[in-house]
């Protein structure tokens, strides 16, 4: 692979930036009227206004070159065709598979249309929670489902509880969904003490049944359910998304609860599949059919659009500008609707788990910038917390202010008042303030009060918070980060980076518990570690 730092493309960039570097974003919108109408982008019931980052038509035109140098659109049909671009795993990556709702096939590198199989999960998931929701399922003394809480951790857990969020509106309200991720079993007992064991349904969701955080989760649930109903109470009260059958079944599950996962299909990526049980039997087949519909009209627009008329390709070159090219190397993600208010998290676990690399595929260093800090926030929270650092910190962060046009039965002056606030804040992120134009302050109070401004924000406007511009909002991100993954040329689908952690955690639990080969999990250990766990073992040890 080229090095990415040798391409013309990159150089012509670098040398555009030196020229755009000193430009204020208030002099590109005086000299261009129509700056909005040629820097903003309206599909279906999305418009992104990128208008208010530091760029011109001639910097789209050399990302286009730099996306054509990078091979952008074969990797993008690679993608779809079910190449196995996951190398470093050697797995083709289809989580746009699952949402594919018409009668077409996928075909990966083996020759197995997926299909047929994915087809035949979405039908038992629907068959599974239309009998929960009806009260056909039942726990084991014949009560109906009324909470349903489901164990995982990680993409198994950030996507549908962030999905979950946003379509509150459709939840039934008398089935309760909750989320448990944590270890730390203060998580699970603050939800456990408010549900009834005969009317709760528990989802494991581990792709291999061994994920540690996981099971210590699920095993805590199956000792309440036990403790209250029996264990002979266990196969109507749990449900597991998994590829271990033999390990869920093993478990106490019945094998007609159990739905499988496919090693073609990332945690982060995997709210489309089974993971989404949650969403399902909470808000009805139906509206988890229009998530997946909003994601596949996202899906076509990528995979066929022309690179320049192509919203996610847009915005991911913009960014890998912003980070590479200009600097910044953060991003904010500030939704201004309650219902998407845990946007933000899933967003940084696909993006920095996907992006945050340093070697390309070819394990040479990267060479640039690659995946940015995320972060984010409610929109009107965040103006009262961390704003203050987007408006006047040294460090400039490009920031996305998602905004809903219209709330659910909520069409009153408070959604004005939150359309008033962001854009308000887009434009004081643009335009600054300059001292001539602080008026009514002592003189040594005017500095304090000067915003330097050309600070870029995009815009993204959506109808309303519904499954189906939820599912676009998702795979728009999702194909963001992986056109900036091409770019960089780095893998977007792998994550050894947690593996370390997790394999020294393996190896230290004998220390930490006390157990008899403490002292041999800590004899390779730095200073650090060992002492940190002497001073742990002495405090479980007070009273």
């Amino acid at each position: 692979m080229t090095d990415l730092a040798a391409l013309p493309a990159w150089d012509a960039l670098t040398a555009h930036a030196a020229t755009l570097r000193g430009v204020h974003l208030r002099t590109l919108f005086a000299e261009d009227p129509d700056r909005f109408a040629r820097l903003s982008f309206a599909f279906g019931p999305l418009l992104a206004d990128y208008s208010k980052n530091r760029i011109t038509a001639e910097t789209l035109g050399l990302l286009s070159e730099l996306a054509a140098a990078r091979n952008v659109e074969s990797a993008r049909a690679a993608m779809f065709a079910g190449q196995r671009i996951n190398r470093t795993e050697n797995r083709a990556v289809l989580h746009t598979a699952l949402r594919n709702r018409d009668a077409s096939s996928v075909q990966p590198l083996d020759g197995t249309d997926v299909m047929p199989e994915v087809r035949a999960v979405r039908d038992r998931l629907k068959a599974f929670s239309e009998k929960v929701r009806a009260g056909a399922w039942t726990g084991a003394t014949g009560a109906p489902i009324r909470h349903v809480v489901n164990i995982g951790i990680g993409g198994s857990h950030l996507g549908p509880m962030a999905v979950a969020a946003a379509l509150e509106d459709y939840r039934r309200a008398d089935i309760s969904l909750d989320f448990v991720s944590n270890p730390d079993r203060a998580q699970i007992d603050d939800v456990l003490k408010r549900l009834d064991p005969a009317a709760t349904l528990f989802i494991i969701a581990s792709k291999t049944f061994t994920t540690v955080e996981t099971m210590a989760n699920a095993h805590l649930a199956k000792d309440w359910i036990v403790a209250r109903l029996g264990a002979g109470a266990v196969p109507k009260h749990f449900a597991a998304i998994s590829t271990n059958v033999d390990a869920a079944v093993t478990f106490g599950l019945s094998p007609d609860a159990v739905f499988p996962m496919w090693d073609w299909v990332g945690g982060r990526y995997s709210v489309w599949s089974a993971i989404g049980l949650p969403l399902i039997i909470g808000c009805g087949y139906e509206v988890f059919d229009q998530l997946l519909a909003g994601a596949e009209a996202m899906d076509r627009h990528f995979e066929t659009a022309p690179l320049e008329q192509n919203l996610p390709a847009i915005l991911a070159l913009i960014g890998v500008w912003n980070i590479d090219h200009l600097g910044m190397a953060a991003t904010a993600i500030l939704p201004y609707d309650h219902r998407l208010r845990l946007f933000p998290a899933h967003v940084q676990q696909m993006d920095m788990e996907s992006n945050g690399k340093n070697v390309t595929m070819d394990g040479a260093a990267v060479g640039a910038g690659t995946g940015p800090i995320v972060f984010g926030g409610g929109g009107s929270d965040s103006q009262h917390s961390f704003f203050q650092s987007l408006h006047q910190g040294p460090r400039i962060v490009p920031c996305d202010f998602i905004i809903a046009a219209r709330g659910r039965g909520a069409n009153d002056k408070s959604r004005d008042l939150l359309m008033a606030n962001a854009l308000a804040q887009t434009e004081a992120l643009m335009k600054g303030r300059t001292a001539a134009e602080v008026t009514g302050a002592a003189a040594d109070l005017v500095p304090h009060k000067v915003f330097t401004g050309n600070r870029p924000t995009t815009t993204l406007l959506i109808d309303e918070v519904s499954a189906y511009t939820t599912g676009m909002l998702i795979a728009l991100y999702e194909h963001k980060v992986f056109v900036q993954g091409v770019i960089w040329g780095i893998n977007s689908f792998d994550q050894w980076g947690v593996e370390l952690g997790k394999e020294l955690a393996k190896s230290l639990e004998p220390a930490v518990s006390g157990g008899p080969h403490m002292e041999k999990a800590l004899e390779t250990r730095d200073s650090s570690t060992a002492g940190l766990v002497a001073v742990y073992l002495k405090a479980k040890e007070t009273p």
